[in-house]
């Protein structure tokens, strides 16, 4: 037998510390190359180099001690009943829960402390706290999470980030001074915890204290709004560490209420009129968004929404074959293959179900005994046995079931990493095998952007000297993994790119979700089905860093008001461990990833039963 590497010997005992840390058992742990992130009971820490530079194994514990305490001390439904809504508060409470559980492990072990220490420094020379040249850059809740850290543990901002927290130190002291010096007094206890943030989101005005409910109503209330425990899961695990806080933090600095600033209040109003009712929403989609059709003109299809992108020069649709050479999409398959072995049988007997449900619409039946028509050979014989009766025909009666095609688009986001998109990718392989058996075309897409923290788009945009709300800053990529009219033995191996390292990066849901209606909507089918899966909202950093913190939701909510109320395309989504009812008329939250198979074949047979 090989001897064991150093960097595996590490590994295993980073991964057992971290179980006794978590005191979870089933906990695993890898290397990764990519941003460090945690989902459904796998951790991805940074891969040291072979020598172990003490740095970066530093690092590697920090991130590992990180995740091992949020996982023993942090319930994800808990926090979810009592975030607030709008996306800069919510960005915020999810920072300041962080610091809170990061200071749990920091004041009982000092070891923990300088690991933590060690993680956080790495994660803020990415953040675009220690690019911030104005205090209008400075992300608000990094910002927040460090001087919240700071009245907990006694630690100062590490020195990335010193310059941008000192930009804004005196407006959030001024405001929230007292609220964080109470965050000490509950820090074992989370509900009393997540009470005093919000009054702290409140002393800073980033939340409405007369639309805010009462904590114990949300409590007795958790029944009802049980979907939104989901959100707090293990996506929002990966919000908070893939790329450290920063990556759930994406919200604009325009948002903090500071006398003065016109674009700030202006700010601030929009998300309050988001999560009441999304009235304005629906009325914005009645007023200014029109349907789109393929004969409509090209004019008519202008200033659909408020919302643009700087550029869109660097963006790509790209086949799943122009990412990676065949050898490798037969590699990522497998893997994915070996992976799934048990999940693929269950959701096989979910297709078949699902398939025996399809083919009992599309049953032909036919009328006897006509005059034209097909000849029935089954009554040929009465003609031999008597040749004076004539010649009997039949005709097949027409079915209901009308002529379909269904588009799977699929969040291709970082916090969808591990078990999350493995599940996603071999359910919509299953799911379009199936769909194929019963005359039903699938289509499958994918989507995320090109890089971390803002691409080319955002380079050139630094370029151009910064110029004010310049809107998506990111490139996109979105991916055909299946085309509607490619058998699916064809596009099979295109769906282990979803394991690629690397590949998941932010997720821009809005244009991603006009990008696949688009293609449904020229579709000549007379049934267009869009199902969307997704763990979590929009979040984009280099966007949301320099427009207001709700830019990209708004976005996603203007498209989807649109697509149900003007779109022939019907929608529905499935969010895994995030609440999507908020957004979609027709949706379903679940949260363990192990359930969506289930979950899809259930939502397409319901779609097909009610037509």
């Amino acid at each position: 037998m090989a001897e064991q590497s150093p960097l595996e010997a590490f590994r295993q005992v980073l991964g057992g510390t971290a179980r006794a840390m978590a005191q979870e058992p089933e906990l695993e742990l890898n290397f990764t190359a990519d941003a460090p992130s945690s989902s459904f009971k796998q951790l991805r820490v940074p891969m040291p180099s072979r020598t172990l530079p003490a740095a970066q194994v530093a690092e590697a514990r920090g991130f590992a001690d990180g995740f091992a305490l949020k996982n023993r001390h942090h319930d994800p439904a808990l926090h979810a009943r009592r975030a607030p809504h709008e996306a800069v508060a919510r960005a915020v409470f999810d920072a300041v829960e962080q610091a809170r559980v990061e200071a749990i492990g920091a004041r009982a072990m000092a070891g923990v402390k300088a690991n933590l220490t060690h993680a956080l420094e790495m994660r803020m020379r990415s953040d675009p706290i220690a690019r911030a040249r104005t205090r209008e850059e400075v992300p608000l809740s990094t910002a927040i999470q460090l001087i919240a850290r700071e009245r907990l543990t006694g630690e100062a901002p590490p020195a990335a980030a010193a310059s941008g927290v000192a930009m804004v130190r005196d407006w959030i002291e001024e405001k929230g001074g007292s609220g964080l010096d109470s965050l000490g007094l509950s820090l074992d206890d989370q509900g009393a915890f997540a009470d005093l943030v919000a009054r702290l989101l409140r002393d800073l005005d980033l939340v409405d204290a007369e639309a805010e409910s009462d904590p114990q109503q949300d409590e007795d209330t958790s029944d009802e709004d049980g979907d939104d425990s989901q959100e707090g899961g293990e996506g929002e695990d990966q919000d908070d560490q893939s790329g450290g806080d920063s990556d759930s933090d994406a919200e604009a600095r325009g948002e903090e209420g500071e006398p003065g600033d016109q674009e700030t209040e202006s700010e601030q109003s929009e998300p309050g009129d988001l999560q009441d009712g999304e009235g304005e929403l629906g009325q914005d989609g009645d007023d200014g968004m029109l349907p789109v059709r393929p004969n409509r003109p090209p004019a008519d299809m202008s200033g659909q929404f408020d919302y643009k992108a700087y550029t869109q020069q660097y963006d790509e649709v790209i086949e799943a074959t122009e990412l990676c050479d065949e050898e490798e999409l037969t590699r990522l398959r497998a893997y994915l293959d070996s992976q799934l072995v048990h999940l693929q049988g269950a959701v096989t007997k979910l297709a078949n179900r699902l398939q025996r449900r399809l083919m009992a619409q599309q049953s032909r039946s036919w009328d006897f005994d006509q005059e034209e028509g097909m000849l029935d050979p089954a009554r040929l014989a009465r003609v031999i046995i008597n040749p004076t009766h004539s010649l009997s025909y039949k005709i097949e009666r027409e079915t209901d079931f009308r002529d379909t095609v269904v588009t799977l688009l699929i969040d291709n986001s970082g916090s969808m990493r591990g078990r999350p998109i493995s599940i996603a990718a071999i359910s919509a392989d299953i799911m379009a095998r199936t769909l194929e058996r019963c005359g039903v075309k699938a289509e499958i897409l994918g989507f995320t952007t090109r890089a971390w923290k803002g691409g080319l788009s955002r380079e050139a945009w630094l370029g151009a000297g910064r110029p004010p709300a310049p809107g998506r800053l990111n490139d996109l990529r979105h991916i055909v993994y299946k085309r509607a009219d490619e058998p699916w033995r064809r596009a099979r191996k295109n769906l282990g790119l979803m394991m690629r390292e690397g590949l998941l990066k932010e997720n821009i849901d809005g244009e991603a979700l006009l990008w696949a209606h688009n293609r449904l909507i020229g579709r000549p089918e007379e049934r267009r089905i869009l199902m969307v899966i997704s763990d979590g909202a929009p979040v984009d950093d280099s966007t949301l860093s320099v427009n207001s913190g709700s830019y990209l939701e708004r976005h996603l909510r203007q498209v989807i008001a649109w697509i149900e109320t003007k779109s022939p395309v019907q929608l529905v989504a499935i969010g895994i461990g995030h609440d999507v009812t908020r957004y979609y008329q027709r949706a379903v939250t679940i949260m363990d990833a192990e359930q969506l198979g289930g979950t899809m074949v259930e939502q397409l047979a319901s779609l097909f039963d009610d037509a």
